[in-house]
C-alpha cells in the first residue's frame, strides 16, 4: 500500500485544516523579516504558502509540488501575484542556486525517499545565511487524532503496526531530526514542539477524515473490508473522550526544526 496525497478536498478534511492552524505558529516561531524570496517544498493545497503570503510580507513565494491536483487546489485558492508553484520535489528543486532567503516545508520531510538528499537540495536553493526550515507530525505520540486511530487499528490486526507512521517515521522526534539536519551541514539547529487544537464536533467529525484515502490512516482505513472498517470504527468510537457536549476535543503536536545556511 503507497501513501496517497490527490485528492485536495479529502486531505483538506484530513490535516489540511490542522497543518493551517500550525503554520501560523509556525510563522511566529521563525525569525523572518518582511521582504525576502520564499520557497514552500511540497506545498500541497498551500496550508503554509497561503500563511507565509498573509502574514509574512514576502517579496514572493514559489511553492513546489509533484501532484498536479494539490497543485492546482493551492493556485486557485490565491490570486497574489507574489505567488506561483512550480512541479517538483524536494529531491529536485526547479530553482538556481541560492534563489531563495526561506526554504520552508510542512509535514513533508518525513516522506522524502532520501530525507538528507532532499535537505541538500533545499540547503543548495537557499542563500548563505538563509533559512532552511519547517515542522512534522509528532507520530509517536502528540498527534492525537492520528495516535488514536493506530492504537485502535493494532489492537484488531497486528500487520497494522507496520503502517503505524509512530513506527515508520522515527525522524519525527527531536533528537533524530536535530541530527539530521546537522547532517545536512546546517547551523544554529533548533527543533521545538508546537501544539493546536484539534476539536470535532461529535464523532461522525472524527471519524469521516479517515474514509478519505489520503495519507497512511485513511489509506490503510479504505484497504479494509467493510466488515472490518466497521469493527475499527466501533472500536475507536469506544475509545475516544468527549466532552458533556459531545465533542472531542484532541491535540496535534508537530515538532518544528529550523536551521542555517553556511557556505
Amino acid at each position: 500500500m503507497t501513501d496517497a496525497w490527490e485528492i485536495d478536498p479529502a486531505y483538506e478534511l484530513y490535516v489540511g485544516r490542522w497543518s493551517r492552524l500550525v503554520a501560523a505558529q509556525f510563522l511566529q516561531w521563525l525569525p523572518a523579516g518582511p521582504g525576502g524570496a520564499w520557497c514552500d517544498v511540497g506545498c500541497g493545497t498551500g496550508a503554509l504558502a497561503h500563511t507565509v503570503l498573509r502574514t509574512a510580507e514576502p517579496a514572493r513565494v514559489v511553492g513546489v509540488e509533484p501532484s498536479e491536483r494539490f497543485a492546482a487546489a493551492a493556485r486557485a485558492a490565491t490570486d497574489d501575484p507574489r505567488f506561483e508553484v512550480r512541479p517538483g520535489t524536494a529531491e529536485s528543486i526547479p530553482a538556481e542556486d541560492g534563489e531563495f532567503d526561506r526554504m520552508v516545508s510542512a509535514l513533508v520531510l518525513n516522506f522524502v525517499p532520501h530525507p538528507i538528499e532532499g535537505l541538500a537540495e533545499m540547503r543548495r536553493v537557499t542563500r548563505a545565511g538563509g533559512t532552511v526550515a519547517g515542522y512534522v507530525w509528532d507520530y509517536a505520540d502528540g498527534m492525537q487524532m492520528i495516535r488514536v486511530f493506530w492504537d485502535a487499528a493494532r489492537a484488531l490486526d497486528e500487520a497494522a503496526a507496520n503502517l503505524d507512521e509512530g513506527v515508520r517515521f522515527p525522524l519525527c522526534r527531536p533528537q533524530p531530526l536535530r541530527d539530521l539536519l546537522d547532517a545536512a551541514g546546517l547551523t544554529g539547529v533548533e527543533v521545538d514542539p508546537l501544539d493546536v487544537p484539534t476539536v470535532f464536533t461529535d464523532f461522525d467529525d472524527f471519524w469521516r477524515p479517515f474514509l478519505g484515502g489520503q495519507g497512511p490512516a485513511p489509506g490503510y482505513c479504505m484497504s479494509l473490508s467493510a466488515e472490518r472498517r466497521a469493527e475499527l470504527r466501533g472500536l475507536l468510537d469506544a475509545r475516544v473522550r468527549r466532552d458533556e457536549t459531545g465533542r472531542i476535543a484532541l491535540t496535534a503536536r508537530a515538532w518544528a526544526f529550523r536551521g542555517t545556511v553556511s557556505r
